[in-house]
C-alpha cells in the first residue's frame, strides 16, 4: 500500500527500522507467526522503540492526534466538578490511567483547587516512561500526584480513563466459509504480511451470533481490554468498598460493533493527524487503535462485582455534568476568549464531531449516581 503521508525524519526512520528488526526477531522466535495483538503490543509499547514508549511527540498539534483535554480545559474542569460529588462518597483519591501529556490531570487538579475541594491524592498509572516524564513536568506544582507501576489490591475513589481502552492491543479474526481464522503477522522479503491461522474458540466467544456473520467478515476482539476490566473490578469491587470508574472512548455496544455491514472492522492508524488503514506503515511512528466493544467491557466488570452506573454519549454526559456552566465563566462579550472555548466545546459535544462517536461508560461500587445523568442512560443497549 502506497500512502501519501509526510516523510519521517532520518532519526525517526532509524528508530522504526530498529523496531521492525525487533518484531521480526520476535516472529522468528515464535515459529514465524504472531497474533496481531502481539504485533500491536510491540508497535505501541516495545521499550524505547514503541509508539508510546519512544521519544516522539504523540498528542496535540505537534503530534498525531488530539484528545478532548488537549482541545479545552472545559473537559477537565467539568470532570472535576462532577467528581466532587462522587468523592464525597469515597476516599479523597483519583486514579487516572494513561494520562497522556498530563493535561487532564492538570485541569482537574486546578479546578479542584479553585473550588476549594478537600485535598485529593491523584494517582497516575502510565506505561510510557516518556509520557510519565512529560507529566511530571506538567504537574510539578501538584505534590499530591503519585505515579504507580501497578494496581493496588484495593482502591476507593474515582478512576478515570480517557482514550485508554482503544489503545489496548486487539486480536483480528476472519470469518470464512469453513469457520473462523485468526489473522496474525508473519515476515516476508517484502516486510510484514498478514497470515491467517485457525482461531481459538475463546476469541470468537466475544462476538454475538458469530456464526451468522458472512464469509469475508473481518473484525477485532478484545481479550486484553477484558482482562484489564476484570483487574479493575478486582481492585474496586470489595463488598464494603465505595468507588466509581469513568471511561471515555469511541466504540459501540456489541450488537452495533459486530453489524454485518461493518465487515472490515474498526482498526485505524493515526500518523501526523492523518488516519489510514495500514498498520505496517513505519511501525513505532504511528498510533494503532480499534473501537471499543462496550458490552464486553461492561460484562467483564459486572461479572467481577461492579455495577454498571451509566452508559451514554460524551455529549450527554458533558452537558448534564455542567460543561455549559464552565463555558459561561468566560464572558461571551469577550469574544477573543469566549469563541475559542465555545468552538472547542462544540467539537466535544457535536454529533458530527466527538459528541456521539465518543461514549462514556461508568462503573461503580456502592455509588449513588447523580440524578442529572439518569435520563441519558443507554445501558439498556449494552
Amino acid at each position: 500500500m502506497q500512502l501519501q503521508l509526510p516523510q519521517p525524519s532520518a532519526a525517526a526512520q532509524d528508530a522504526s527500522q530498529a523496531l521492525v528488526a525487533l518484531i521480526a526477531d520476535d516472529i522468528a522466535r515464535r515459529q514465524g507467526w504472531i497474533s496481531f495483538a502481539r504485533y500491536m503490543e510491540l508497535a505501541l509499547y516495545a521499550p524505547d522503540l514503541g509508539y508510546y514508549s519512544g521519544g516522539a511527540a504523540k498528542l496535540g498539534k505537534e503530534g498525531d492526534f488530539t484528545t478532548a483535554p488537549e482541545l479545552t480545559l472545559i473537559f477537565g474542569a467539568t470532570l472535576a466538578q462532577f467528581s466532587i460529588g462522587l468523592l464525597a462518597q469515597t476516599a479523597p483519591a483519583i486514579m487516572e490511567f494513561g494520562a497522556g501529556t498530563g493535561k487532564l490531570a492538570f485541569d482537574i487538579l486546578s479546578e479542584l483547587r479553585l473550588a476549594g475541594a478537600p485535598s485529593v491524592t491523584y494517582f497516575i498509572v502510565e506505561v510510557s516512561a516518556q509520557l510519565r516524564a512529560r507529566q511530571q513536568v506538567t504537574l510539578r506544582d501538584f505534590p499530591q500526584v503519585q505515579w504507580l507501576d501497578s494496581l493496588p489490591a484495593r482502591f476507593s475513589g474515582v478512576v478515570l480513563g480517557n482514550e485508554v481502552l482503544d489503545a489496548m492491543p486487539v486480536h483480528l479474526v476472519l470469518r470464512t466459509a469453513e469457520g473462523w481464522l485468526e489473522r496474525g503477522v508473519a515476515w516476508s522479503e517484502q516486510g510484514f504480511v498478514f497470515e491467517d491461522r485457525p482461531a481459538d474458540v475463546a476469541l470468537i466467544a466475544q462476538i454475538p451470533d458469530a456464526d451468522d456473520l458472512p464469509p469475508g467478515y473481518l473484525t477485532e476482539v478484545h481479550p486484553l481490554a477484558i482482562g484489564f476490566m476484570q483487574s479493575l473490578a478486582d481492585m474496586l469491587a470489595a463488598p464494603d468498598n465505595r468507588a466509581a470508574a469513568i471511561f471515555f472512548d469511541y466504540g459501540f455496544p456489541a450488537r452495533e460493533y459486530y453489524l454485518a455491514q461493518r465487515n472490515q472492522g474498526t482498526l485505524m492508524c493515526h500518523y501526523r493527524h492523518h488516519a489510514h488503514p495500514d498498520p505496517f506503515y513505519w511501525p513505532g511512528l504511528q498510533d494503532l487503535t480499534a473501537h471499543v466493544d462496550f458490552t464486553a467491557m461492561a460484562l467483564a466488570a459486572a461479572e467481577r462485582g461492579l455495577e454498571v452506573l451509566s452508559y451514554t454519549s460524551q455529549a450527554a454526559f458533558l452537558l448534564a455534568a455542567g460543561a455549559g456552566d464552565v463555558l459561561l465563566r468566560t464572558d461571551p462579550e469577550q469574544a477573543a476568549r469566549y469563541l475559542p472555548q465555545a468552538n472547542a466545546l462544540q467539537k466535544l459535544i457535536s454529533p458530527a464531531e466527538m459528541g456521539e462517536l465518543f461514549k462514556v461508560l461508568a462503573l461503580g461500587k456502592n455509588i449513588d449516581w447523580p440524578d442529572a445523568l439518569l435520563p441519558h442512560d443507554r445501558s439498556y443497549r449494552l
